[in-house]
C-alpha cells in the first residue's frame, strides 16, 4: 500500500495529516540535510523510531504508531529505527522483546536498510547515559537528592502551588558526584538517593520541577544482567536515545506533550556539553488511538489474562496484535484502518466498526469463498437415488473468474441451516416450508414436502423432492423461477469442524470510562464454540488461511489449533455490522 507524498492525492487521509506537512516543510528547508553518522556516512533527512518498552504485548494502539513511524519513513525515503526502551528491569522480559519484533514484522515493516541493522536497545547506551548524567552534575545542572519519596512528593507542590526546593538542592558538585558514583557501585539501597535535574521547582509545568533522571534499582536486567544498579528514567533516556540514533522527528502521543520542555532541556544541555550536534531531534505529539468496545490498559489486559476471562494474550477477542492476528486480521487491513483514521492533534474515539470495515474491505477482494452450515438441520431429498452423488461447482471468487471453480458433491442427505426451514412461514419468508420451492445454491431446485419431529416436537429433518433438470449451470435451470436460495453441504462428504464464533468482548462502547468496572461490561456472547459442517475442500485449509463463508462472514483457520486435515476456524468478522444503530 503506497502513500506517495509526491502524487498530489488529497483523497487519502494519510496524505494530508499534519505530520506529513511538518516533514515536507523540513525537507523543503533542508533542516536535516547534509548530516552524517558517527562513521561519516550520509544520513536520511527523515529518521523516525518506534520505541516500545518490552513490558507487555503490543495492542492496536501500538499498531497505529508502528504504521505511522515506519510508514512516514518509507514514504519519505527515510529510516525508522526499532528501539526498545528497556530502562526498567523489574518489568521487562525477553518474551516481550520477541513478540514485539514479530508483530512489527507481521505488519510488514523492518529495520534493516543498505546502511545496516537499526535494531537498538536503551541498554546499549547505558554507559553513555551515565557519562552524560555525570556531566550534568559537574555542570551544575543536576544533584543527588536524599529526601524520602514521601518528602519529595510533598515538596513537589501541585498545579495550584509551587514546589519547594529540596534541602539537598545546593549540595556541592563534588558531593553529588561522589554519591552518584557510590550509587553506581551499589553502596545504597533502592530509594535511598536519586539524581534530579536542577531546573525550577516553581515551574507551572510539573514535569520541570527538578525531575528525577536516575534511580537505584537492584534488579536483574534481561540484557545487561547485574552490571547496573542505577537506571535512567524514561524522560531522561528518551531524548538521548533519539539523538544517538539521529532521529529527526520523534513522534509521541499527546500525553507526552507536557514532557516536551524537559526533552528539549536534556538535549540542549547535552549539546552544550559537546555530546550532540544541532539540529537536534524534535518531538511532535499526535492523538493516541481510542477504540470503542475495547480496552488498551496493559494492567487491565493483564487482569483479563490472569483471571482467565480470556484464553491468553492471543485470544482473538483481545485488542493485542497477536490477538487480532489470530482473529483473522491482515496487515493490509490494519494499514488501511490507520490510513482511514488519519493522524489528529486532539483525542477522539474511533468506532470499532471502522476497524471491522477495513477488514471486510480487505478480505472481500481476496478471500476465497466457501460454503458452511453453522446451525445444521438435516435435509433429505426423497427422490434422489440412494448412494449416488452429482458434482456441483461454484467460483472460488465471484469477481475473479481467473481463479477458477471449486467443486463439491450433492447427495441424498444434506445439511442446511436451521433458519432455512419454517413449518409455518412468516410473511415475506421465501425459504423452505411445506409446498414451497427453493434453489439449493449451485445445485437443484427442490420442493419441501414435510418434516420429521422428535419426541419433544422439534423438527429433526426436513423432506423434499428435487427436479433433475433444474441443476445450476444447465439449460433446464432457466425453467425454474424461485425466490429462495439456500446453502447446503452433503452430509456424507462434509467436513465436520470446530468453529469459534467471536464477537466484541464488551457490550459497552466505553467499558472502563469514568472509573467503571470494565468487567461488568463483558459480553457473555463474545465466544461461542460450535460444530459446523463445511464443504469438503476446506479440509486442506492451512493455518492463517482466510475464507468468506458465504452468508456468514470471514473466517480464518486458527494458526495455533489447526492440524493437518482438521482445521479449526475462527470468525474474524461478520459480513455486515451487526452492532450498527
Amino acid at each position: 500500500m503506497s502513500n506517495d507524498p509526491k502524487n498530489g492525492s488529497t483523497d487519502n487521509p494519510a496524505s494530508s495529516n499534519f505530520l506529513r506537512g511538518i516533514i515536507e516543510d523540513d525537507l523543503a528547508s533542508g533542516r536535516h540535510a547534509n548530516r552524517t553518522d558517527k562513521n561519516g556516512q550520509p544520513l536520511p533527512q527523515v529518521v523516525t523510531r518506534f520505541p516500545p518498552e518490552p513490558n507487555g504485548y503490543l495492542h492496536i494502539g501500538h499498531a497505529k504508531s508502528i504504521c505511522l513511524n515506519f510508514g512516514l519513513a518509507r514514504d519519505f525515503d527515510g529510516r525508522c529505527t526499532m528501539r526498545f526502551d528497556d530502562t526498567n528491569p523489574t518489568k521487562e522480559e525477553q518474551e516481550y522483546v520477541d513478540t514485539i519484533l514479530d508483530s512489527v514484522k507481521w505488519l510488514g515493516f523492518g529495520w534493516k536498510d543498505a546502511s545496516g541493522d537499526h535494531l537498538y536497545f536503551a541498554s546499549d547506551y547505558f554507559d553513555q547515559m551515565y557519562a552524560m548524567a555525570e556531566y550534568l552534575i559537574t555542570a551544575g545542572h543536576a544533584y543527588i537528592d536524599s529526601q524520602s519519596a514521601d518528602d519529595m512528593a510533598k515538596n513537589r507542590g501541585n498545579f495550584g502551588e509551587p514546589g519547594k526546593n529540596s534541602p539537598f538542592r545546593d549540595r556541592p558538585v563534588e558531593e553529588s558526584l561522589d554519591l552518584f558514583r557510590r550509587m553506581k557501585a551499589g553502596e545504597f539501597k533502592d530509594g535511598e538517593h536519586i539524581l534530579r535535574a536542577k531546573i525550577d521547582m516553581a515551574s507551572p509545568n510539573m514535569n520541570m520541577r527538578d525531575p528525577a533522571i536516575y534511580r537505584i534499582r537492584h534488579a536483574h536486567h534481561h540484557r545487561t544482567g547485574d552490571k547496573w544498579c542505577v537506571y535512567p528514567m524514561y524522560d531522561f533516556a528518551h531524548p538521548i536515545e533519539d539523538a544517538i540514533e539521529n532521529v529527526t522527528h520523534s513522534l509521541c502521543t499527546l500525553e507526552f506533550q507536557d514532557h516536551r520542555p524537559f526533552y528539549n532541556w536534556v538535549l540542549d544541555h547535552l549539546a552544550e556539553g559537546g555530546f550532540f550536534k544541532k539540529p537536534l531531534p524534535h518531538q511532535y505529539e499526535f492523538a493516541r488511538l481510542n477504540l470503542t468496545y475495547a480496552i488498551t490498559s496493559k494492567r487491565k489486559l493483564l487482569q483479563l489474562v490472569e483471571e482467565k476471562i480470556v484464553d491468553g494474550w492471543d485470544d482473538p477477542r483481545m485488542p493485542t496484535i497477536v490477538g487480532i492476528r489470530r482473529r483473522g486480521y491482515t496487515p493490509e487491513a490494519i494499514q488501511l484502518f490507520t490510513d482511514r483514521i488519519g493522524v489528529a492533534k486532539a483525542d477522539s474515539w474511533i468506532d470499532m466498526s471502522t476497524l471491522e470495515g477495513a477488514l471486510r474491505d480487505d478480505l472481500d477482494a481476496k478471500a476465497p469463498r466457501a460454503t458452511a452450515v453453522l446451525r445444521p438441520l438435516k435435509l433429505i431429498i426423497d427422490n434422489f437415488p440412494e448412494g449416488e452423488t452429482v458434482e456441483c461447482s461454484a467460483p472460488v471468487h465471484p469477481h475473479h473468474p481467473e481463479r477458477g471453480n471449486r467443486s463439491f458433491p450433492i447427495s441424498r442427505e444434506l445439511w442446511i441451516e436451521q433458519e432455512d426451514f419454517m413449518e409455518v412461514p412468516s410473511k415475506g419468508y421465501f425459504r423452505l416450508f411445506p409446498g414451497n420451492k427453493v434453489r439449493l445454491r449451485y445445485g437443484y431446485v427442490v420442493e419441501c414436502v414435510g418434516a420429521d419431529k422428535g419426541a419433544d416436537g422439534n423438527v429433526i429433518a426436513v423432506h423434499c423432492t428435487y427436479f433433475p433438470d433444474s441443476k445450476s449451470g444447465t439449460e433446464g435451470s432457466a425453467n425454474y423461477k424461485v425466490k429462495g436460495n439456500i446453502h447446503w453441504v452433503s452430509a456424507a462428504h462434509a467436513l465436520e469442524a470446530e468453529v469459534r464464533l467471536y464477537d466484541r468482548l464488551f457490550t459497552d462502547a466505553h467499558p472502563d470510562a469514568g472509573g467503571k468496572d470494565f468487567k461488568q461490561a463483558l459480553n457473555p456472547n463474545s465466544k461461542e464454540v460450535i460444530t459446523a459442517y463445511l464443504e469438503p475442500g476446506l479440509s486442506s485449509a492451512q493455518p492463517d488461511e482466510k475464507f468468506q463463508f458465504e452468508r456468514h462472514g470471514y473466517f480464518v483457520a486458527d494458526r495455533i489449533d489447526s492440524k493437518a486435515g482438521k482445521p479449526v476456524f475462527n470468525r474474524a468478522v461478520t459480513l455486515k455490522d451487526s452492532w450498527g444503530k
